[in-house]
């Protein structure tokens, strides 16, 4: 991806004049031109690694794979959070690595480790760069020095297993990449979260990813069969049935463990075929507590679509949900909800019947497949949209959050509140936008988008917008996150979502795996 900016320059998206207008009259922005700043513009502190440090690494995995070019580091001074964009954007010296490693065999990455381990040297698992909580921060913690561990060598299918429909991946293979090697025999993953286009399956694994298809195929937890990882005190196996008795289950431990006790290099997954019909359709709701009762309705009944996502009257009124069509009214009033079938053409039309007659008995009105298809063919362009805006000169991040239906409507404004009250502090209040992302039997996510103006300092002006967010999503009994992990970002919450028990019981697993403490400091354990 860009060093400044979210994916491919080509997919760069320019401002419309009424997403402009509705930035100035609506939010107060002064537009502005976006700036020409070039990589080779950024600062980066000379690399902290010895001479020697760096051909003992090379001695490892190679001296091609071991890189302190500028170019190399810079990719891999964080992830692409507006904070990190807005640190991209400063004259400050960068936070960059000391070097790229890239192994190639899990024997090499063990070697890495052990090197790392006994040299006090802090290593940064790197899959795809997409973390937007700080989760590839290069954080030295007491080390002297630190490097990224790259995963884009592990990018092959290893095995597909077509009678049980598990297929075993490198941790480095690519969201597309996945399908391709996957579609070539007629499988797909079905894993499509936002961050599709670049996200690997290692960083699926170790964030606990929940893609767009969650209502259909899962999170990407749900997929997991068993994980290698690799440890400075050795290696993992996990996952060895579709099921076992034979305790605790180990692979949890690493699932969502963010590189902070391991490095996931393969994962074994459950694939689907490839689909032969997909029936997308549009639903419009009068208000968001109707649709999203429709919802919870569909998920119990269990008429549940592969794609479930409900916008907000505010996202509804902007047309968030389809972004190539932003501020032209394609929803008159109320909220968008949009539904996605996927299977044979039979089971289909049955399925696409069953939740019709749901949704409607429950308020819905359909507006045919048009939404969904604006929806399928912007689903991965919201993040470019929010760099444009950056650049603009509005503050645009989202977060996001889960909890009970029962609690739904008390968490949506809680969180609504505060992210309002702490960003009209700046003047003019913000816009604040939800939908519900993922469903379950038993309750939803949130995710909220924000845009407001600038302030002198937006980087302080969010880390102040996002404290009163995740407090408010702690006092109301929602979690402090649903799928976008807990890094840097969320770390300050753990406590309180996990109790003071549950943070011996991670520090006690560190400790075993990684008793030198080299792996991803700073993050997700407090």
């Amino acid at each position: 991806m860009q060093w400044d900016a979210w994916g491919a320059p080509e997919k760069h998206k320019v401002l419309s004049d009424g997403i402009k207008g509705l930035l100035q009259q609506a939010l107060g922005v002064t537009i502005r031109e976006p700036s020409d700043r070039a990589a080779d513009d950024a600062v980066l502190a000379p690399s902290a690694l010895s001479d020697q440090h760096l051909a003992e690494l090379a001695g490892i995995v190679g001296e091609q794979f071991v890189s302190t070019t500028h170019a190399d580091r810079l990719l891999r001074s964080g992830g692409k959070s507006t904070l990190d964009l807005l640190r991209r954007r400063s004259t400050e010296p960068q936070n960059a690595p000391d070097a790229v490693v890239t192994p190639g065999t899990d024997a090499e990455v063990a070697d890495v480790l052990r090197y790392c381990a006994a040299n006090g040297i802090a290593v940064v698992p790197f899959g795809g760069g997409t973390s937007v909580v700080g989760g590839l921060d290069p954080v030295r913690d007491r080390f002297d020095a630190v490097v990224s561990l790259d995963l884009r060598r592990f990018d092959a299918l290893i095995d597909l297993d077509t009678d049980s429909g598990i297929a075993t991946l490198g941790a480095g293979v690519t969201g597309p990449l996945a399908e391709e090697l996957l579609g070539a025999h007629g499988f797909s993953l079905g894993h499509f979260p936002q961050s599709f286009m670049f996200a690997t399956i290692g960083g699926f694994a170790a964030t606990r990813s929940s893609g767009q298809a969650s209502a259909g195929y899962g999170r990407f937890e749900d997929m997991v069969q068993g994980l290698r990882v690799v440890t400075p005190t050795g290696t993992l196996d996990t996952g060895r049935a579709p099921a076992s008795a034979a305790g605790p289950d180990l692979g949890e431990l690493f699932v969502g463990s963010e590189g902070t006790l391991g490095v996931i290099t393969r994962v074994r997954v459950r694939v689907h075929a490839v689909p032969a019909t997909t029936v997308r359709e549009g639903w419009r709701f009068p208000d968001f507590e109707t649709g999203a009762a429709a919802l919870r309705a569909l998920r119990q009944e269990g008429a549940v679509p592969t794609v479930l996502r409900l916008s907000d009257e505010a996202e509804t009124a902007v047309n968030l949900a389809t972004t190539d069509k932003i501020g032209e009214e394609t929803v008159t009033g109320g909220c968008l909800a949009i539904t996605t079938f996927e299977g044979t053409a039979e089971h289909t039309a049955e399925r696409t019947a069953e939740a019709r007659a749901v949704l409607q008995a429950h308020g819905g009105t359909s507006l045919g497949e048009e939404p969904g298809n604006g929806w399928e063919h912007g689903r991965f362009d919201a993040p470019y949209l929010r760099d444009s805006l950056l650049d603009a000169g509005a503050l645009c991040e989202t977060l996001e959050t889960a909890t009970t239906w029962g609690n739904l409507t008390a968490l949506r404004a809680a969180v609504t509140t505060a992210l309002t009250e702490s960003l009209s502090a700046q003047g003019t209040p913000p816009l604040v936008l939800c939908h519900i992302s993922h469903t379950y039997p038993t309750g939803a996510s949130l995710y909220f988008t924000v845009v407001s103006a600038q302030a002198d300092d937006p980087i302080e002006q969010w880390r102040k917008a996002k404290t009163a967010a995740g407090d408010a999503i702690v006092a109301a009994g929602g979690t402090i996150t649903h799928h976008h992990a807990v890094g840097v970002d969320h770390r300050p919450w753990m406590r309180d979502e996990i109790g003071d028990l549950g943070v011996t019981i991670l520090r006690a697993v560190k400790d075993a795996v990684d008793p030198a403490g080299i792996l991803n400091p700073g993050k997700l354990i407090p």
